[in-house]
């Protein structure tokens, strides 16, 4: 795979990591959007998110592990394990671009509302090329793809405007 094609694999996810992808860009969204308030800075909103996200793989793969031992019968081989991780990587993964853009926004590159907004328009992005996806997969007419983007899209922004509501 050349370096572009890495890069946008880690941006928006790959094909057969579509369901961590999403899940993944929706809790850096959701934890965006909860501790971008109340003079949290840039350093620990990427921490928070970064944290969130390592934590709730690590739940995941722990989980996926278990279901796959109960369904082979038997415990798995390290290989195993690490395969079920690989499989659940694409959600930490989502969370490289946001966390990115609020890394820049505390080394100064970017202002600390603009790296949330970044942050939450990577998310948003990502929720849409989903969709996008989707629709290509499923073949459908132009309006029904576009009502896959938005509804995904809708999805993104429904998080960042209920989050902004509690606060």
């Amino acid at each position: 795979m050349s370096s572009l094609g890495a890069f946008w694999g880690i941006l928006l996810g790959r094909r057969r990591s579509i369901g961590g992808t999403v899940y993944g860009t929706i809790v850096v969204m959701a934890t965006i959007a909860a501790g971008a308030h109340g003079g949290t800075s840039a350093w620990e909103l990427a921490t928070v998110v970064g944290v969130s996200v390592i934590v709730l793989w690590i739940a995941h793969v722990y989980a996926n592990g278990l279901a796959e031992s109960l369904q082979r019968g038997r415990r798995l081989d390290v290989a195993e394990t690490l395969e079920v991780a690989r499989h659940e990587l694409a959600m930490p993964l989502a969370a490289v671009a946001p966390v990115t853009s609020l890394v820049l926004a505390a080394l100064g590159v970017v202002g600390e509302v603009t790296g949330v907004r970044l942050a939450l328009a990577f998310g948003v992005m990502t929720l849409g090329f989903q969709g996008a996806r989707y629709a290509a997969l499923e073949e459908l007419r132009p309006l029904g793809a576009v009502f896959s983007v938005a509804l995904n899209v809708l999805l993104g922004l429904t998080i960042v405007v209920l989050e902004a509501a509690i606060h």
